[in-house]
């Protein structure tokens, strides 16, 4: 039977074991579930995209360890509404014993003021805070709350994980509205939910409400597409069109393409994105995408991000374009972003690999005895300040996580490591 509560409502997991995708966090020896099994909680932040869930985790935390829950909206909240949830905290601390959960979403979006007002309550432990944001708090968070709360990262939905979740959407439509709707095809649905699990529900919901008074019964992509292209919303800064365009602009600058990264640099700006979202990003690709291919693009980069801060719009603007452009025609490597990919694959297996001896530290006569530092000798006393030295664990000697890529600055570098590294890299 048909109800005003949207399917993603009715569908919100209620245990951490209907938790999808965020297994390091819930699964058994998950983070989030030992915690709440040894009731020893401390402020959070939760770190993800949307549709993750961030805001169910915290009512998960909420409801398995019996305190009280305040939510606030950092987007429609100011000071004054933390104090009177503060204040309403304390007294239910005395009466429960329990430090209550104030979860904010989007925290981000509070200034320092804004978030300075919660230190005085986290340090007192009036609260427990739960934070949501979809930005890097390193840069959003004030360092002093930071430092008081412990960060963790919740993955976008694999594709399988989305399927799975395609099928619990239209299995629960189908008993509330007693249809029998197949989904011939889910690959429309998922492209269109960008990894967000509530956007995925929404869309299901949304598609087979259009054809319920009609005979079809076979959901194909492009009935999926017919609908959510007519509905397809205009940029929103806070909605998922703000994912969708920034990764068309990393995507158009990554393929080389000026004209189409200063077209979604213009969609950006004119909905009124965050310009320090957008040279953040740029940042990211100028070291992943570009690498040293051109090392000047880092620096350009961060002089774009410094540069913005100082300016301001509307003029930024101008920077922003000056960036972009020059991101998207300089050479690409992203050599060193798989270099460290494969080395933190690498030690994930390996464990603490046991530093050779001769790279030791040996601050005392003990460590010297026991041959901590010999063997090593000073690179800058030989010709061309370069001695052949094994710098990895024996385990492992010989092992090859750098790549140089196939620019004419990488090409160099091959060269120099082949006269120094004929073994490695011959």
């Amino acid at each position: 039977m048909s109800s005003n509560i949207p399917l993603a409502e009715k569908l919100r997991p209620k245990t951490l074991d209907e938790v999808l995708g965020q297994e390091h966090l819930t699964g058994k020896n998950g983070t989030i579930r030992k915690m709440i099994e040894n009731d020893a909680l401390n402020s959070l932040i939760f770190w993800g995209p949307p549709g993750t869930g961030k805001t169910t985790l915290a009512e998960i935390i909420s409801e398995k360890s019996g305190r009280k829950f305040f939510k606030l909206s950092a987007v429609s909240s100011g000071v004054k509404d933390v104090r009177e949830v503060i204040d309403e905290a304390k007294k239910q601390n005395l009466f429960s014993g329990k430090s209550p959960i104030l979860f904010i979403d989007e925290i981000h979006r509070f200034n320092k003021s804004q978030q300075d007002s919660l230190l005085h309550a986290v340090e007192k432990g009036w609260i427990v805070l739960i934070g949501a944001t979809t930005e890097n708090p390193s840069f959003e968070v004030v360092s002093a709350l930071l430092s008081r709360s412990q960060v963790y990262v919740l993955k976008s939905l694999t594709y399988e994980k989305l399927e799975e979740l395609a099928d619990v959407a239209l299995k629960k439509f189908n008993e509330d509205e007693k249809t029998d709707f197949k989904i011939k095809d889910k690959e429309a649905f998922i492209q269109y939910s960008g990894g967000d699990a509530r956007k995925l529900i929404n869309s299901v919901e949304l598609v087979l409400n259009q054809f319920k008074n009609s005979k079809k019964k076979e959901i194909s992509n492009a009935d999926v597409l017919s609908v959510l292209q007519e509905t397809m919303a205009l940029y929103d800064k806070n909605g998922e069109q703000h994912y969708d365009i920034i990764s068309a602009f990393i995507k158009s600058m990554r393929g080389s393409d000026p004209n189409a990264a200063v077209y979604w640099l213009a969609r950006m700006l004119d909905g009124g994105e965050d310009i320090k979202f957008i040279a953040r990003r740029m940042l990211i690709l100028a070291a992943e995408d570009i690498g040293l291919a051109n090392p000047n693009a880092l620096t350009m980069a961060n002089t774009c991000f410094q540069a913005i801060n100082v300016i301001g719009n509307p003029e930024a603007r101008i920077i922003l374009s000056e960036c972009a452009v020059y991101l998207a025609v300089s050479p690409k490597s992203n050599s060193t972003y798989m270099a460290i990919n494969s080395a933190m694959d690498f030690v994930k297996k390996t464990g603490n690999l046991p530093v050779p001896l001769h790279l030791r530290n040996a601050p005392t006569k003990l460590m010297k005895d026991l041959g901590y530092h010999k063997n090593y000798e000073y690179a800058h006393s030989h010709e061309g300040s370069f001695v052949d030295l094994e710098f990895l664990p024996k385990e492992i000697s010989g092992t090859k996580f750098y790549e140089p890529g196939e620019n004419s600055t990488e090409k160099k570098i091959r060269e120099e490591l082949l006269k120094k590294w004929k073994g490695k890299y011959g």
